[in-house]
């Protein structure tokens, strides 16, 4: 991407076009780019998904939407808040106008067979043939992601590694000194610039390398998922999301699969379309579908959000903060690390340490250490260390409330989940008794079997009518808890 990238600037056209520039930079490349094209002194058209990009680079957003285009002024944030005020302004206007329609049409119900109402009734029929209807607003909902939790959380450390090495043959190892431990519940994004062993590193604790030194503990029976870029050209061209679940889930029935499928966002038209006819965000999404389905511990996920649009990738910071395993993310998406990662992990001079400050201060060092460079060690003063205390000291606020808005999630989640097996428990044994009272043997041969059952069915359908109330009540309860703790 550097090369393309350079290949590119380097002629100095007139109209630049960019087509997700940043996929497969890291965070160091993409902040560079960010500033290169704030200021650029030629026209700059960028497709991208990534808001910080937007937000820093770009001075209008063009928005493509059921065909139409609408040209917003500002960055990404500014077009969301001009967006969604535009649509509730429509929204008020439409149902202004319904109510309009609504009054007119009952005048001309009431009267048009009246003669002394007649010529009323008949111009209100044109006057509600002149009115322009507002259109119906389309929310293009993006399918969520899901990730299974675990079915039983493992105790932590789930994963230590003491005085670790890693490489590859017999080459000088990648990374050395390696001491850290993962917890249970640990969000961790790794930062570091490519080629410092971020994916070596994934590598090494997902068990796809093996130590070359020390050690690298784990509990017995963890289950890593792991998810990397390069395994969306190792989906076999041939085969369909719906092959992937056969293999998967090879005792369930087709209504299971496709119940799973659609889970992930595919539906009846995606489930049976070859991977090669698949789009990129497709296979990504097919491929966190295949990382997730055993219900790991820990969750690896390198640049995850490469091909995902901005709906989708917000969809997938979703699913991280429900999902209650640990998390290992490596990313140049800013806004998914700060959303998502309770603590970052620098990989740099051929280690891995634990890192103080948030994603913000990072951005800072590596802007001052960019600029150091650019003038020859003599840049700019770094910021003042107490407004940098400060700053991480309310970003590691704002992570303990993350997680403490999960925590409090947690029980509002179990009990809707319980609720619902219940109502499935509760069915299952009405569909039972509903087959033993279908044979019309069964009267004359045990009518005091089919009485009981007739007795129990009623009891039963009692029971149903109360579990499904608490299931309302209980799934109410957490989609409010949910809403609440959103960022």
């Amino acid at each position: 991407m550097r090369v393309s990238l350079a290949s590119v600037l380097f002629l100095g056209p007139e109209i630049l076009l960019l087509d997700e520039p940043t996929n497969y930079l890291d965070l160091e490349g993409t902040l560079w780019l960010e500033s290169y094209l704030k200021t650029y002194p030629e026209t700059v058209l960028i497709v991208s998904h990534d808001r910080d990009l937007l937000n820093t680079a770009v001075t209008s957003i063009l928005h493509l939407d059921r065909g139409r285009l609408m040209l917003y002024s500002g960055g990404y944030d500014d077009f969301e808040e001009a967006r969604r005020e535009r649509q509730q302004l429509e929204l008020k206007l439409k149902k202004k106008q319904d109510e309009e329609r609504r009054r007119i049409q009952a005048f001309i119900d009431r009267f048009k067979a009246k003669a002394t109402k007649a010529r009323q009734a008949q111009s209100r029929v044109k006057a509600l043939a002149k009115m322009k209807p507002i259109a119906e607003q389309v929310d293009e909902r993006v399918a969520p992601f899901l990730m299974p939790s675990p079915d039983r959380l493992i105790a932590s450390p789930i994963l230590r590694l003491e005085n670790a090495a890693v490489g590859y043959g017999d080459s000088l190892p990648v990374l050395t000194n390696l001491d850290l431990r993962i917890d249970n519940d640990d969000r961790i994004a790794l930062l570091g610039q490519n080629g410092n062993g971020k994916s070596t590193f994934a590598k090494l604790i997902s068990g796809k390398l093996a130590p070359t030194h020390g050690k690298v503990m784990g509990a017995a029976k963890i289950e890593v998922g792991y998810f990397a870029q390069h395994q969306l050209d190792e989906l076999d061209p041939t085969w369909t999301p719906y092959d992937y679940m056969v293999e998967l889930m090879p005792e369930s029935s087709d209504a299971q699969r496709r119940t799973k499928l659609g889970t992930f966002g595919f539906g009846a038209n995606k489930s049976d379309t070859k991977c090669a006819n698949l789009s990129g965000g497709e296979k990504a999404r097919l491929l966190l579908a295949l990382t997730a389905f055993h219900k790991p511990h820990l969750l690896i996920l390198d640049e995850p959000t490469n091909h995902l649009d901005v709906d989708s990738r917000e969809a997938l910071i979703h699913a991280l903060m429900d999902y209650e395993g640990a998390v290992i993310l490596i990313s140049h998406d800013r806004h998914l690390v700060a959303a998502t990662a309770d603590r970052l992990w620098l990989v740099k001079d051929g280690t891995v340490k634990s890192y103080d400050g948030d994603i913000d201060s990072y951005r800072a060092e590596l802007i001052a250490e960019r600029s150091g460079r650019t003038r020859g060690g003599r840049g700019d003063a770094a910021p003042d260390s107490t407004d940098k205390r400060a700053a991480a000291t309310t970003r590691a606020d704002q992570r303990r409330a993350a997680a403490e808005r999960r925590a409090e999630l947690a029980p509002l989640k179990k009990a809707m989940e319980a609720a619902e097996r219940q109502v499935a428990k509760i069915s299952a044994d009405m569909a039972k008794l509903d087959a033993v009272l279908a044979d019309s043997d069964i009267y004359t041969r045990e009518p005091e079997r089919a009485q009981k059952a007739a007795l129990d069915r009623g009891q039963l359908a009692k029971q149903l009518e109360v579990a499904e109330e608490a299931w309302l009540e209980a799934g109410e309860a957490y989609e409010r808890g949910a809403a609440d703790a959103a960022p």
